[in-house]
């Protein structure tokens, strides 16, 4: 559902620059070897497109010289944010980290490792005012012919149990509002982040629109996304948040039914079949969302 946005905030039709304040998000784990260099030609990049924009780079645990580079590279610019994690707490939590310290009116992450082109993101802000997020596929996806294969049955999987239909699930080149993603806080951790991404957007009613990027040879560092521990991890998420989301979908629709709604104190209002109405205290709510759950489980 988006979210009003003045005149004076929108970008302008032909040209590349737009007035919508931007923060950039980099996950990055044991990237030493390009991470300079993409950070650099995000700064220099976004400087062409936008006046007000901040760099969160997050480094997830890394055990090389990222973090001594990120070090480095904050000093010698104050619009560059350096997240850390003491130790290496997954992809989701990475970038969950990253969108919670945006403070921009719009949110862009892609990864660090170089495979992709920081001035395509001129083509997403020419978008976003017509939709709610604006996502990226790769075109001609420069991966191993076992990654590409895993891509594509993680695809299937995640549409039989989200019903999420898009080209590119996992491309990290996606444009977002801030207010989404902090009204929507993400829950997974691990490489279903970005599954959980698209299915908020879903349900929540947003618009999408998907572009096709350029997917370059990685430069340097090593992909993670074929490790057998990240991906048990994205299908244990799978399974436990899918069957968690169905009862809150359920639990949420038998509220509905019921004349149950949020009020804007936070306190549930019920108004019955002759119009009485009743609020319920924000501090009852646990017990009352428990029990529509419950419902909603017998109903499974």
């Amino acid at each position: 559902m988006r979210t009003p946005i003045s005149s004076s905030q929108q970008t302008t039709v032909g040209s590349s620059f737009t007035t919508h304040s931007l923060s950039v998000v980099l996950p990055a784990y044991n990237e030493d070897q390009v991470i300079a260099s993409t950070v650099e030609q995000v700064t220099h990049e976004l400087a062409n497109l936008t006046r007000d924009f901040e760099v969160i780079v997050v480094n997830d645990g890394s055990t090389d010289r990222t973090g001594a580079v990120f070090s480095a590279l904050q000093k010698l610019d104050r619009r560059i944010r350096v997240l850390t994690h003491t130790r290496n707490q997954g992809y989701g939590a990475t970038l969950a980290d990253g969108f919670a310290a945006a403070t921009k009116d719009l949110t862009f992450f892609m990864d660090s490792d170089g495979q992709f082109d920081i001035r395509e993101l001129k083509r997403f802000l020419s978008l976003i005012d017509a939709y709610d997020a604006v996502i990226g596929y790769r075109v001609k996806r420069q991966d191993t012919w076992m990654r590409k294969l895993n891509a594509w049955g993680w695809k299937l999987v995640v549409k039989l149990a989200l019903g999420i239909h898009v080209r590119d699930i996992d491309c990290a080149f996606k444009l977002l509002r801030t207010d989404f993603l902090q009204h929507h806080p993400l829950e997974t951790r691990g490489a279903m982040i970005n599954a959980e991404l698209l299915y908020r957007l879903k349900v929540s009613g947003c618009t999408l629109r998907e572009v096709g990027v350029r997917h370059l040879p990685r430069r340097g560092g090593r992909a993670t996304g074929a490790n057998l521990h990240v991906i048990g991890r994205a299908f244990r998420e799978l399974f436990v948040y899918t069957r968690t989301w169905r009862h809150e979908e359920l639990a949420s629709q038998n509220a509905a039914d019921h004349g149950i709604f949020k009020g804007n104190t936070g306190a549930l209002i019920h108004t019955d079949h002759i119009g009485v109405t009743t609020f319920f205290p924000a501090r009852i709510q646990a017990a009352a969302i428990d029990k529509l759950r419950d419902r909603a489980e017998e109903m499974t």
